[in-house]
Protein backbone atom coordinates (compact mmCIF):
# COMPACT_ATOMS: atom_id res chain seq x y z
CA UNK A 1 0.00 0.00 0.00
CA UNK A 2 1.04 3.53 -1.26
CA UNK A 3 2.46 5.66 1.87
CA UNK A 4 1.20 9.02 2.82
CA UNK A 5 4.50 10.64 0.88
CA UNK A 6 3.33 8.29 -2.32
CA UNK A 7 -0.07 9.56 -2.00
CA UNK A 8 0.81 13.30 -2.24
CA UNK A 9 3.39 13.01 -5.18
CA UNK A 10 0.90 10.90 -7.35
CA UNK A 11 -2.00 12.96 -6.41
CA UNK A 12 -2.50 15.12 -9.83
CA UNK A 13 -1.68 19.18 -9.39
CA UNK A 14 -4.62 20.99 -8.13
CA UNK A 15 -4.24 23.64 -10.96
CA UNK A 16 -4.80 21.25 -13.53
CA UNK A 17 -7.97 21.14 -15.21
CA UNK A 18 -9.29 17.83 -14.37
CA UNK A 19 -9.12 19.57 -10.79
CA UNK A 20 -10.11 22.59 -9.20
CA UNK A 21 -9.78 25.48 -11.56
CA UNK A 22 -12.14 27.61 -11.11
CA UNK A 23 -13.60 28.43 -7.45
CA UNK A 24 -16.33 30.71 -7.19
CA UNK A 25 -14.39 33.35 -5.39
CA UNK A 26 -10.45 33.19 -4.68
CA UNK A 27 -10.14 35.66 -1.60
CA UNK A 28 -6.20 34.82 -1.37
CA UNK A 29 -5.95 36.13 -5.22
CA UNK A 30 -6.87 39.44 -3.16
CA UNK A 31 -4.99 38.97 -0.17
CA UNK A 32 -1.62 38.04 -1.44
CA UNK A 33 -0.72 41.09 -2.96
CA UNK A 34 -2.06 43.34 0.02
CA UNK A 35 -0.72 40.29 2.60
CA UNK A 36 1.56 43.19 4.43
CA UNK A 37 -0.52 45.86 4.58
CA UNK A 38 -2.84 43.96 6.21
CA UNK A 39 -0.62 42.44 8.45
CA UNK A 40 0.53 46.10 9.41
CA UNK A 41 -3.17 47.21 10.16
CA UNK A 42 -3.89 44.09 12.48
CA UNK A 43 -0.54 45.26 13.94
CA UNK A 44 -1.71 48.54 14.57
CA UNK A 45 -4.62 47.13 16.39
CA UNK A 46 -2.70 45.06 18.65
CA UNK A 47 -0.46 47.50 19.42
CA UNK A 48 -3.19 50.00 20.18
CA UNK A 49 -5.35 47.53 22.57
CA UNK A 50 -8.31 49.44 21.37
CA UNK A 51 -10.57 46.36 19.91
CA UNK A 52 -13.87 47.93 19.94
CA UNK A 53 -14.99 51.22 18.48
CA UNK A 54 -12.47 53.77 18.69
CA UNK A 55 -10.24 55.31 16.35
CA UNK A 56 -9.85 53.17 13.28
CA UNK A 57 -13.74 52.89 13.46
CA UNK A 58 -14.41 56.53 13.26
CA UNK A 59 -11.52 57.29 10.99
CA UNK A 60 -13.14 53.94 8.30
CA UNK A 61 -16.66 55.87 8.58
CA UNK A 62 -15.07 59.21 7.16
CA UNK A 63 -13.25 57.46 4.49
CA UNK A 64 -15.98 54.99 3.59
CA UNK A 65 -18.66 58.05 3.68
CA UNK A 66 -17.10 60.00 0.85
CA UNK A 67 -16.72 56.94 -1.08
CA UNK A 68 -20.83 55.97 -0.70
CA UNK A 69 -21.46 59.94 -0.77
CA UNK A 70 -23.66 59.76 2.25
CA UNK A 71 -23.17 62.50 5.14
CA UNK A 72 -23.61 59.74 8.06
CA UNK A 73 -21.78 56.27 7.85
CA UNK A 74 -21.70 54.23 11.27
CA UNK A 75 -19.96 50.78 11.48
CA UNK A 76 -21.46 48.06 13.20
CA UNK A 77 -21.26 44.42 13.56
CA UNK A 78 -22.84 43.15 10.64
CA UNK A 79 -24.82 43.44 7.42
CA UNK A 80 -27.78 41.61 9.52
CA UNK A 81 -27.23 44.31 12.67
CA UNK A 82 -27.57 46.97 10.33
CA UNK A 83 -30.82 46.11 8.84
CA UNK A 84 -32.21 45.29 12.75
CA UNK A 85 -30.78 48.93 13.97
CA UNK A 86 -31.71 50.99 10.78
CA UNK A 87 -35.62 49.28 11.70
CA UNK A 88 -35.13 49.74 15.28
CA UNK A 89 -34.02 53.72 14.48
CA UNK A 90 -37.16 53.76 12.67
CA UNK A 91 -39.27 52.74 15.51
CA UNK A 92 -40.68 49.56 13.73
CA UNK A 93 -42.19 47.04 15.82
CA UNK A 94 -44.92 45.32 16.45
CA UNK A 95 -48.24 46.23 14.34
CA UNK A 96 -45.90 47.37 11.65
CA UNK A 97 -45.56 46.16 8.40
CA UNK A 98 -42.48 46.67 6.28
CA UNK A 99 -42.72 45.45 2.10
CA UNK A 100 -40.51 43.64 0.65
CA UNK A 101 -38.80 40.99 -1.83
CA UNK A 102 -39.53 37.44 -0.95
CA UNK A 103 -36.21 37.02 -2.80
CA UNK A 104 -33.08 37.70 -1.16
CA UNK A 105 -30.95 36.68 1.59
CA UNK A 106 -32.86 35.56 4.85
CA UNK A 107 -31.54 38.52 6.76
CA UNK A 108 -33.82 40.76 4.70
CA UNK A 109 -37.37 39.64 6.02
CA UNK A 110 -35.34 37.93 8.86
CA UNK A 111 -34.21 41.73 10.52
CA UNK A 112 -37.93 42.68 9.77
CA UNK A 113 -39.25 39.74 11.89
CA UNK A 114 -36.73 40.06 14.59
CA UNK A 115 -38.00 43.64 15.47
CA UNK A 116 -41.75 42.14 15.95
CA UNK A 117 -42.99 43.81 12.38
CA UNK A 118 -44.25 41.44 9.46
CA UNK A 119 -42.64 41.24 6.27
CA UNK A 120 -45.12 41.92 3.59
CA UNK A 121 -43.69 40.01 0.76
CA UNK A 122 -43.56 40.82 -3.26
CA UNK A 123 -42.70 39.01 -6.27
CA UNK A 124 -39.55 40.38 -8.43
CA UNK A 125 -38.77 41.99 -11.57
CA UNK A 126 -38.08 38.99 -13.81
CA UNK A 127 -34.59 40.54 -15.49
CA UNK A 128 -33.38 42.52 -12.39
CA UNK A 129 -34.21 40.03 -9.92
CA UNK A 130 -35.30 43.29 -7.62
CA UNK A 131 -38.87 43.99 -6.02
CA UNK A 132 -41.67 44.76 -8.49
CA UNK A 133 -42.53 48.23 -7.72
CA UNK A 134 -45.93 47.85 -8.82
CA UNK A 135 -46.75 45.15 -6.47
CA UNK A 136 -45.03 46.66 -3.98
CA UNK A 137 -47.60 49.51 -4.12
CA UNK A 138 -50.79 46.78 -4.01
CA UNK A 139 -49.37 45.44 -0.87
CA UNK A 140 -49.30 48.67 0.93
CA UNK A 141 -51.63 49.15 3.72
CA UNK A 142 -52.29 51.46 6.83
CA UNK A 143 -50.00 49.31 8.65
CA UNK A 144 -47.40 49.44 6.30
CA UNK A 145 -44.44 51.52 7.72
CA UNK A 146 -41.45 51.38 5.12
CA UNK A 147 -40.57 50.02 1.95
CA UNK A 148 -37.19 47.89 2.14
CA UNK A 149 -35.79 47.48 -1.63
CA UNK A 150 -32.69 45.03 -2.10
CA UNK A 151 -30.15 45.87 -4.58
CA UNK A 152 -29.60 42.23 -5.38
CA UNK A 153 -26.45 40.93 -6.89
CA UNK A 154 -24.94 44.64 -6.83
CA UNK A 155 -27.53 46.29 -9.08
CA UNK A 156 -30.04 48.95 -8.27
CA UNK A 157 -33.79 47.98 -7.62
CA UNK A 158 -35.39 50.79 -9.13
CA UNK A 159 -35.30 53.63 -7.03
CA UNK A 160 -36.93 56.38 -8.62
CA UNK A 161 -40.02 54.24 -8.63
CA UNK A 162 -39.45 53.40 -4.64
CA UNK A 163 -39.15 57.03 -3.78
CA UNK A 164 -42.22 57.92 -5.71
CA UNK A 165 -44.26 55.30 -3.90
CA UNK A 166 -42.82 56.11 -0.53
CA UNK A 167 -43.77 59.56 -0.84
CA UNK A 168 -47.64 58.87 -2.35
CA UNK A 169 -47.79 56.68 1.00
CA UNK A 170 -45.67 58.65 3.55
CA UNK A 171 -43.28 55.70 4.48
CA UNK A 172 -40.09 54.86 5.06
CA UNK A 173 -37.40 53.65 3.09
CA UNK A 174 -34.39 51.30 4.27
CA UNK A 175 -32.03 50.11 1.16
CA UNK A 176 -30.70 46.50 1.68
CA UNK A 177 -27.40 47.12 0.08
CA UNK A 178 -25.60 44.64 1.45
CA UNK A 179 -24.31 43.30 -2.46
CA UNK A 180 -24.30 46.73 -3.84
CA UNK A 181 -21.61 48.96 -2.30
CA UNK A 182 -20.81 51.46 -4.77
CA UNK A 183 -23.65 50.87 -7.35
CA UNK A 184 -25.81 53.65 -8.56
CA UNK A 185 -28.92 54.41 -9.80
CA UNK A 186 -29.48 57.91 -12.30
CA UNK A 187 -26.00 58.64 -10.61
CA UNK A 188 -27.11 58.47 -7.45
CA UNK A 189 -25.02 55.97 -4.90
CA UNK A 190 -27.42 53.40 -3.61
CA UNK A 191 -27.36 53.92 0.31
CA UNK A 192 -28.42 57.09 0.21
CA UNK A 193 -31.22 57.36 -1.66
CA UNK A 194 -33.67 56.02 1.10
CA UNK A 195 -33.81 57.29 4.70
CA UNK A 196 -31.53 54.81 5.66
CA UNK A 197 -28.78 52.41 3.76
CA UNK A 198 -27.55 49.01 5.27
CA UNK A 199 -24.44 47.56 4.11
CA UNK A 200 -22.16 44.45 4.85
CA UNK A 201 -18.46 43.47 4.84
CA UNK A 202 -18.82 39.58 4.93
CA UNK A 203 -15.49 38.00 3.72
CA UNK A 204 -17.24 37.22 0.08
CA UNK A 205 -18.50 40.62 -0.44
CA UNK A 206 -16.57 43.32 -2.86
CA UNK A 207 -15.52 44.99 -0.04
CA UNK A 208 -15.12 42.53 2.85
CA UNK A 209 -13.30 42.25 6.26
CA UNK A 210 -11.88 39.45 8.24
CA UNK A 211 -15.36 38.49 9.77
CA UNK A 212 -18.60 39.62 10.13
CA UNK A 213 -19.09 43.74 9.75
CA UNK A 214 -21.48 46.21 8.54
CA UNK A 215 -22.21 49.89 7.75
CA UNK A 216 -25.64 52.17 8.26
CA UNK A 217 -25.32 54.94 6.37
CA UNK A 218 -27.76 58.12 5.74
CA UNK A 219 -27.77 61.97 4.91
CA UNK A 220 -30.11 62.66 8.33
CA UNK A 221 -28.45 63.72 11.48
CA UNK A 222 -31.55 62.41 13.94
CA UNK A 223 -31.14 58.95 12.23
CA UNK A 224 -27.55 59.34 12.66
CA UNK A 225 -27.44 60.23 16.22
CA UNK A 226 -30.15 57.42 16.56
CA UNK A 227 -27.97 54.94 15.16
CA UNK A 228 -25.50 55.32 16.96
CA UNK A 229 -27.04 55.16 20.07
CA UNK A 230 -29.17 51.99 19.39
CA UNK A 231 -25.53 49.93 18.58
CA UNK A 232 -24.11 50.53 21.37
CA UNK A 233 -27.09 49.38 23.89
CA UNK A 234 -28.54 52.92 23.58
CA UNK A 235 -26.28 53.95 25.99
CA UNK A 236 -25.44 57.92 26.19
CA UNK A 237 -23.27 58.76 28.19
CA UNK A 238 -21.33 55.97 29.59
CA UNK A 239 -23.88 53.86 31.78
CA UNK A 240 -27.33 55.87 31.14
CA UNK A 241 -29.51 54.14 28.85
CA UNK A 242 -31.87 56.51 26.83
CA UNK A 243 -33.30 53.69 25.13
CA UNK A 244 -33.18 49.62 25.08
CA UNK A 245 -30.54 49.03 21.87
CA UNK A 246 -28.42 46.46 21.27
CA UNK A 247 -24.47 45.59 20.87
CA UNK A 248 -23.92 46.38 17.36
CA UNK A 249 -20.42 47.75 17.70
CA UNK A 250 -18.17 47.05 14.94
CA UNK A 251 -14.65 45.81 15.88
CA UNK A 252 -11.43 47.90 15.20
CA UNK A 253 -9.58 45.08 13.38
CA UNK A 254 -12.68 45.22 10.65
CA UNK A 255 -12.37 48.63 10.49
CA UNK A 256 -8.34 48.44 9.76
CA UNK A 257 -8.72 45.82 7.39
CA UNK A 258 -11.44 47.40 5.43
CA UNK A 259 -9.60 50.79 5.55
CA UNK A 260 -6.56 48.79 3.57
CA UNK A 261 -9.07 47.48 1.17
CA UNK A 262 -11.61 50.31 0.57
CA UNK A 263 -8.97 52.59 -1.56
CA UNK A 264 -9.09 49.32 -4.36
CA UNK A 265 -12.50 49.08 -4.19
CA UNK A 266 -13.17 51.14 -7.52
CA UNK A 267 -10.60 49.10 -9.63
CA UNK A 268 -11.94 46.10 -7.93
CA UNK A 269 -15.35 46.89 -8.95
CA UNK A 270 -13.89 47.64 -12.49
CA UNK A 271 -12.44 44.41 -12.55
CA UNK A 272 -15.57 42.73 -12.23
CA UNK A 273 -17.48 44.35 -14.52
CA UNK A 274 -14.66 43.76 -17.20
CA UNK A 275 -15.03 39.91 -16.85
CA UNK A 276 -19.12 40.22 -16.83
CA UNK A 277 -18.21 41.70 -20.20
CA UNK A 278 -15.91 39.05 -21.21
CA UNK A 279 -18.85 36.56 -20.30
CA UNK A 280 -21.02 38.39 -22.40
CA UNK A 281 -18.82 37.79 -25.57
CA UNK A 282 -17.58 34.42 -24.31
CA UNK A 283 -21.35 33.15 -24.51
CA UNK A 284 -22.00 34.80 -27.44
CA UNK A 285 -19.40 32.97 -29.30
CA UNK A 286 -20.12 29.86 -28.06
CA UNK A 287 -23.74 30.58 -29.48
CA UNK A 288 -24.55 29.58 -25.47
CA UNK A 289 -27.20 33.03 -25.83
CA UNK A 290 -30.18 31.31 -26.28
CA UNK A 291 -29.67 28.70 -23.71
CA UNK A 292 -28.33 30.59 -21.01
CA UNK A 293 -29.98 34.57 -19.71
CA UNK A 294 -27.12 36.50 -19.18
CA UNK A 295 -27.88 39.52 -16.21
CA UNK A 296 -29.62 42.51 -17.42
CA UNK A 297 -27.38 45.34 -17.42
CA UNK A 298 -30.04 48.59 -16.83
CA UNK A 299 -28.17 51.55 -19.14
CA UNK A 300 -29.17 53.83 -16.10
CA UNK A 301 -27.43 51.85 -13.17
CA UNK A 302 -23.96 51.15 -12.40
CA UNK A 303 -23.60 47.13 -11.61
CA UNK A 304 -21.02 46.11 -9.51
CA UNK A 305 -21.35 42.43 -9.90
CA UNK A 306 -21.27 40.83 -6.13
CA UNK A 307 -22.89 38.01 -8.10
CA UNK A 308 -22.49 37.13 -11.73
CA UNK A 309 -26.23 35.25 -12.05
CA UNK A 310 -27.54 33.55 -15.12
CA UNK A 311 -30.50 31.64 -15.58
CA UNK A 312 -30.58 28.32 -17.55
CA UNK A 313 -32.21 25.42 -18.18
CA UNK A 314 -31.61 21.55 -16.18
CA UNK A 315 -30.02 24.28 -13.10
CA UNK A 316 -29.66 20.96 -11.03
CA UNK A 317 -28.16 19.34 -13.85
CA UNK A 318 -25.13 21.70 -14.62
CA UNK A 319 -24.37 22.57 -11.12
CA UNK A 320 -23.28 18.92 -10.94
CA UNK A 321 -21.49 19.08 -14.13
CA UNK A 322 -19.56 22.30 -13.27
CA UNK A 323 -18.57 21.22 -10.14
CA UNK A 324 -17.31 17.89 -11.68
CA UNK A 325 -14.65 19.93 -13.87
CA UNK A 326 -13.73 21.95 -11.32
CA UNK A 327 -16.04 25.31 -11.91
CA UNK A 328 -17.59 26.72 -8.45
CA UNK A 329 -20.94 28.13 -8.41
CA UNK A 330 -23.78 28.72 -6.14
CA UNK A 331 -27.82 29.27 -6.37
CA UNK A 332 -28.65 32.09 -5.01
CA UNK A 333 -31.72 32.06 -3.65
CA UNK A 334 -33.01 27.92 -3.57
CA UNK A 335 -35.75 28.95 -1.59
CA UNK A 336 -38.13 31.89 -1.52
CA UNK A 337 -39.12 33.39 2.01
CA UNK A 338 -42.69 32.97 1.73
CA UNK A 339 -41.75 29.37 0.86
CA UNK A 340 -39.12 28.68 4.24
CA UNK A 341 -40.67 27.07 6.82
CA UNK A 342 -40.07 29.87 9.78
CA UNK A 343 -42.14 32.34 7.52
CA UNK A 344 -45.41 29.92 6.96
CA UNK A 345 -47.75 32.06 9.72
CA UNK A 346 -47.53 34.45 7.06
CA UNK A 347 -50.14 32.58 4.69
CA UNK A 348 -48.13 32.57 1.51
CA UNK A 349 -48.63 29.62 -0.23
CA UNK A 350 -46.48 28.22 -3.30
CA UNK A 351 -47.42 30.15 -6.66
CA UNK A 352 -47.95 33.22 -5.27
CA UNK A 353 -44.64 34.82 -6.49
CA UNK A 354 -44.26 32.61 -9.80
CA UNK A 355 -41.47 34.78 -11.28
CA UNK A 356 -39.44 34.52 -7.60
CA UNK A 357 -40.27 30.45 -7.98
CA UNK A 358 -39.35 30.59 -11.37
CA UNK A 359 -35.67 32.62 -10.19
CA UNK A 360 -35.21 30.19 -7.36
CA UNK A 361 -35.69 26.84 -9.98
CA UNK A 362 -33.08 28.70 -12.76
CA UNK A 363 -30.47 30.99 -11.17
CA UNK A 364 -26.71 29.80 -10.96
CA UNK A 365 -23.84 32.57 -10.24
CA UNK A 366 -20.86 31.76 -11.90
CA UNK A 367 -17.13 33.15 -10.81
CA UNK A 368 -16.91 37.05 -11.32
CA UNK A 369 -14.43 38.08 -8.91
CA UNK A 370 -12.22 40.84 -10.36
CA UNK A 371 -8.70 37.82 -10.06
CA UNK A 372 -10.13 35.44 -12.67
CA UNK A 373 -8.10 35.29 -15.71
CA UNK A 374 -9.67 35.23 -19.38
CA UNK A 375 -8.71 31.15 -19.87
CA UNK A 376 -10.76 30.52 -16.62
CA UNK A 377 -13.41 32.32 -17.88
CA UNK A 378 -13.02 30.51 -21.01
CA UNK A 379 -13.32 27.66 -19.33
CA UNK A 380 -16.26 28.03 -17.32
CA UNK A 381 -18.25 28.54 -20.79
CA UNK A 382 -16.71 26.01 -22.52
CA UNK A 383 -18.04 23.64 -19.87
CA UNK A 384 -21.25 25.15 -20.17
CA UNK A 385 -20.95 24.63 -23.82
CA UNK A 386 -20.17 20.82 -23.37
CA UNK A 387 -22.61 20.28 -20.93
CA UNK A 388 -25.82 21.40 -23.22
CA UNK A 389 -24.13 19.92 -26.53
CA UNK A 390 -24.60 16.82 -23.99
CA UNK A 391 -27.89 16.91 -23.11
CA UNK A 392 -29.06 17.89 -27.48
Amino acid sequence: MAGPRELRETRPNVYDRAFVTVPLLDLQAQYAPLRQPLLDALTRVADSQRFIMGPEVEAFEREVAAVVDVTHAIGVSSGTDALVAALMALGIGPGDEVVTSTFSFFATAGSIARVGAKPVLVDIDPESFNMDVVAATRACTARTKALMPVHLFGQSADMSAVVALAYEYDLKIIEDAAQAIGATDHGGTVGGLGNLGCFSFFPSKNLGGFGDAGLVTTNDDALAHKVRLLRNHGMEPKYFHKTIGGNFRMDAIQAAVLRVKLPHLASWTEGRRANAARYRQLFADAGLTGTVTLPVERPDRYHIYNQFVVRVPDRDGLKRHLDAVGVGTEIYYPVPFHRQECFAGLGYQAGDFPQAERAAAEVLALPIYPELTPDQQAYVVEQIAAYYRGRS
